[in-house]
């Protein structure tokens, strides 16, 4: 795995021939702020980025403050989106579609930390869940489009997906992914198999777009905004939470260079990838083994179509 200083080396190389697109959801705090800042430095804002969350006032000081490149017509925007609901992800996803002529790196990194049990959205959908990978999978699947598009130009089109590959398990109950079943959901076990979903769905996009990169990468301990919460869960953890962050923690800025970094030199097709920016391959994966991960990552797409309710291009 490469140094933070062999990493900041590569990323200050990055010289693109013509202005890349770049979308980062959750890019309002945390993670995917520090990504965005770290890409918009390293591109010296010569690049059209679009930030999508949910704190208007937070993107709108981001925003303000990433570089502006010389004469530069190219937008760095913000779109409001609640990435619980599937409606308003679809209404920006659609909107995305109809604006841009390309996605070149599409980053996610919205979430969550709770420590209460289910809590339903209006869709039937755990929260958590929603958010960390129903969303997720919804966004990339909407946007592959613009991905190819890119791809199909000769320019890199990478999806970064933030989550933590190496905490998958395996999964119980086949017939239960939404784990909506009496008695079959708890806060762990929607924590443990939303990292195997993930790592199959986007093994899945890989299959069917090897022309682009989807990466699913672990951004390590960090110490973010989800620890900084006010409800009664995480205020009751605190005391054990916060020394450890103070402690072991890396900072958001230190963890986006290793994101940057792993976007920039990602290999085509699926990637699990480490927090230092080190390839995983299926180390730790609950399903190494080709025939029955096939079979689990064909119902777990399928679940998931269902569940998004989105309608699969022919082809796609």
């Amino acid at each position: 795995m490469p140094s933070l200083a062999a990493v900041k080396a590569a990323n200050a190389k990055y010289a693109p021939p013509t202005p890349p697109v770049a979308v980062f959801f959750g890019g309002t705090s945390g993670i995917g702020r520090g990504t965005a800042q770290a890409f918009a430095r390293y591109t010296s804002g010569n690049a059209h980025i679009v930030i999508v969350g949910r704190n208007k006032a937070a993107a709108d000081e981001l925003l303000a403050a990433l570089p502006k490149h010389e004469g530069q017509t190219l937008a760095h925007e913000f779109i409001a989106c609640d990435t619980s609901l599937m409606k308003n992800v679809d209404a920006v996803t659609r909107q995305l579609v109809e604006k841009l002529p390309k996605i070149n790196f599409l980053c996610i990194s919205s979430g969550n930390m709770t420590l209460l049990g289910r809590k339903d959205t209006e869709e039937g959908i755990d929260y958590r869940m929603a958010v960390q990978y129903y969303s997720r999978w919804k966004i990339i699947h909407d946007l592959v489009p613009l991905l190819r598009a890119a791809a199909g130009g000769g320019e890199v089109a990478t999806v970064l997906n933030v989550l933590d590959p190496a905490r998958g398990i395996a999964i119980a109950d086949t017939e239960d992914f939404g784990l909506k079943k009496p008695g079959n959901f708890t806060p762990l076990k929607a924590l443990q198999v939303l990292p195997t979903y993930t790592s199959l769905t986007m093994e899945e996009f890989g299959l069917r777009n090897p022309n682009v990169s989807f990466i699913h990468i672990a951004p390590g301990f960090v110490n973010t905004n989800n620890f900084n919460s006010n409800h009664w869960s995480m205020r009751l953890a605190a005391p054990i939470i916060r020394p450890a962050i103070w402690a072991f923690a890396s900072s958001p800025e230190v963890c986006a260079e290793y994101m940057l970094y792993a976007m920039l030199n990602a290999k085509k097709g699926f990637s699990r990838v480490g927090e230092k920016a080190d390839d995983m391959g299926l180390k730790s994966f609950p399903y190494p083994d080709e025939k029955p991960r096939k079979e689990l990552r064909e119902k777990v797409w399928a679940h998931t179509v269902k569940e998004v309710e989105v309608q699969e291009a022919i082809g796609s």
